[in-house]
């Protein structure tokens, strides 16, 4: 589960499979956040053109969640690893900018993007 294990752990896992197979060199920035997209991309298309209840059907569907659970998070650990990329750093410093864009006054409830200089 996942309170059980780190982020460091899950990174080790990926690291020694792809190792074990020689990857490191195919595993460049650019290689790692295309296989990123393409991996988002078929997760799009999952859920494309289904309804609320569809989609909460195909969660329940083992090989459906299977696959959404298993392939961006991969190749995300894989960018990580291989770029040095601490992921709970960089999660904390995401979440403290968007808190300081998107207040709970102003955002609790409502989706619209607010325009401000806070990048």
């Amino acid at each position: 589960m996942d309170e059980n294990v780190t982020i460091g752990s899950m990174k080790q896992i990926v690291k020694d499979f792809c190792e074990a197979r020689d990857w490191d060199q195919f595993h460049n920035p650019k290689d790692l956040a295309i296989g990123i997209s393409t991996e988002a991309n078929e997760l799009l298309d999952i859920f494309r053109f289904q309804t609320e209840g569809q989609m909460k059907e195909m969660m329940l569907d083992e090989t459906t969640r299977s696959h959404i659970e298993e392939d961006t998070l991969f190749f995300i650990l894989r960018f990580a690893q291989m770029n040095d990329i601490d992921l709970h750093g960089a999660l904390t410093h995401k979440v403290r900018k968007n808190g300081q864009r998107y207040t709970v006054e102003r955002s609790k409830g409502n989706n619209a993007k607010i325009i401000n200089t806070c990048k």
